[in-house]
């Protein structure tokens, strides 16, 4: 099984204690709508990778001894963006550090560094992104093998929120010529740069899934029967299960589309309780609970990476 931490909410900045309890109990639920739950259970045999998206791992680092025996794999979002667009935040600098004391604990291979969403305004000109870019890329050698980066979708929602940015849609000449500069820094770094559901087609740069076959096998030790995920257009994933909530996310960037609008729950709301198998709220007595086993994705023709 593999479990995705999640791409609805950055569990390890707001929920870290939820999550390793929930590791720790081997339970999980989730919630489909004012009834309906799927509680997942697991061991840890079970459990081939556990995906775990942050832009803020500092609540999670006292934890890494727990997490260290999990098969757990980094999709760390980090950017030049200031905090006009990322405003909850901290500084840069302190989370470059934390994605090198991570990947010291869980190594290169399982460190993703998403340079994402690229967004274009007067500020963030193509030749600034290419300068921002360098400078992040240097501080990450030797920490990652894999940088994605993946260009500003303009979903509906978001429109409002942004319209004080000054947002453009590059052209596709644009976002060609921005991607193959991007992958000769990485290159230079030792990375390589995938495309994460883009149409844009660079020399050095591949298309691929964010959760990917190689990185869940890479945090396995071993071959995966695996399928697609099948999420959207062009996405090139492999099929998880995710755990998290969406608008449950305190970080505030503006261009987050899991969060729609108004003030998200967050920790230390009366609806988070860090005991429960629910990341939000509890358990109801009305509540249609169906369980599901977890097993493992394990090949039947085994071998080590």
């Amino acid at each position: 099984m593999i479990f995705s931490a999640s791409r609805r909410t950055d569990i390890p900045t707001w929920y870290a204690e939820w999550l390793c309890n929930r590791l720790a109990s081997g339970e999980v639920c989730v919630r489909h709508d004012a009834r309906r739950v799927t509680r997942w259970l697991f061991s840890r045999e079970a459990v081939d990778c556990l995906v775990l998206w942050t832009k803020n791992p500092l609540p999670l680092l006292g934890r890494t001894a727990f997490l260290r025996e999990w098969p757990c794999a980094f999709q760390f979002t980090l950017t030049g963006y200031g905090e006009a667009i990322e405003p909850g935040l901290p500084d840069k600098r302190l989370l470059a550090e934390a994605f090198g004391e991570l990947a010291g604990v869980f190594g290169a291979d399982r460190m993703v560094w998403r340079y994402d969403p690229v967004l274009l305004n007067e500020a963030y000109t193509v030749s600034r992104h290419v300068s921002l870019f360098e400078a992040l890329a240097r501080r990450l050698r030797g920490h990652t093998r894999t940088c994605v980066i993946s260009f500003m979708d303009m979903y509906p929602k978001l429109r409002r929120r942004l319209a004080g940015l000054g947002l453009r849609e590059g052209g596709m000449d644009e976002r060609r010529a921005l991607a193959a500069r991007f992958a000769e820094i990485a290159a230079r770094n030792g990375m390589a740069l995938r495309l994460c559901a883009e149409d844009v087609d660079v020399p050095g740069a591949e298309h691929g899934g964010c959760i990917s076959r190689e990185l869940a096998e890479r945090a396995a030790g071993c071959r995966l029967e695996v399928r697609p995920s099948r999420q959207r257009t062009l996405c090139r994933c492999v099929a998880s299960v995710d755990v998290g909530v969406y608008g449950t996310c305190g970080n505030g960037c503006l261009y987050c589309y899991a969060n729609a609008g108004g003030v998200p729950v967050g920790r230390g709301s009366p609806l988070h309780d860090p005991a429960s198998p629910l990341l939000m709220g509890r358990l109801a007595l009305d509540d249609a609970v169906s369980d599901r086993r977890c097993v493992s994705l394990k090949s039947r023709q085994f071998s080590l990476l």
